[in-house]
């Protein structure tokens, strides 16, 4: 029999995306796995309709829902493949394999495999939705863009890895200088801190943005920029 608190969750619809709060929280990542061969993803967005970009995936996620999921660092979040969306309108367009040429728009079995085998080996329950389920590296050279508002000075900070919450939310981890106590720097360290909680944090980007970023690059400046300068 469903509880009367049940049944009032079931009828409540967040505000924001339309969806029943119980559909959203079934939806919450419960364990992730880095994508380790090279797998992207492939969109279209309005500055050519004629053309399809891609972005290296950062890892695989399992929902609650049973679901599984490419996710890339977008704009200054991540977020799953299929969801994303941007000013231009960018748009899904399915998984690429660069090594055998092949476009897919679901996960690949082996990963789905893995995820679920995990997630009913390593079965995870917490006190606190900000506890740590899982911490992986990051293997896309993922940086994050820092500025402060009304700056017009930018700083790049290379993402050391991801940590996955309890209540399914991710956070790129960056390094603190002033609390580093030893090198190399390792997932799990005490000197790295959640971009997300930084208030100069502004985007990510992969590391073909960020290489032209540090070479000082025109075009890349004056987007990157650009950016800053709507979201201050």
């Amino acid at each position: 029999m469903r509880s009367s608190s049940d049944h009032s969750n079931h009828n409540v619809f967040d505000f924001f995306t339309g969806k029943r709060i119980d559909d959203a929280r079934r939806e919450r990542f419960i364990r992730i796995s880095p994508e380790l061969d090279g797998l992207e993803i492939l969109y279209a967005n309005d500055s050519d309709k004629h053309k399809l970009f891609s972005l290296k995936i950062l890892c695989w996620a399992l929902r609650e829902n049973g679901e599984v999921v490419g996710l890339v660092p977008w704009l200054n979040n991540i977020v799953a493949c299929p969801e994303i969306n941007d000013p231009l309108n960018g748009k899904f367009e399915g998984y690429y394999d660069p090594g055998l040429e092949e476009i897919f728009h679901h996960a690949p079995i082996h990963k789905i495999v893995e995820l679920e085998s995990a997630a009913e080996y390593y079965e995870s329950s917490a006190d606190s939705p900000d506890a740590i389920v899982q911490e992986i590296p990051d293997t896309i050279g993922t940086h994050a863009v820092l500025s402060k508002r009304g700056s017009h000075s930018l700083t790049l900070s290379e993402v050391v890895s991801w940590r996955l919450h309890f209540d399914g939310s991710i956070s790129g981890m960056l390094v603190d200088p002033e609390q580093v106590a030893s090198t190399p720097v390792l997932p799990g360290d005490s000197c790295l801190f959640a971009a997300d909680t930084c208030d100069s944090f502004r985007y990510y980007f992969q590391h073909q943005i960020a290489n032209k970023i540090k070479s000082q690059d025109p075009e890349a400046i004056a987007a990157i920029s650009a950016l800053v300068d709507e979201g201050s």
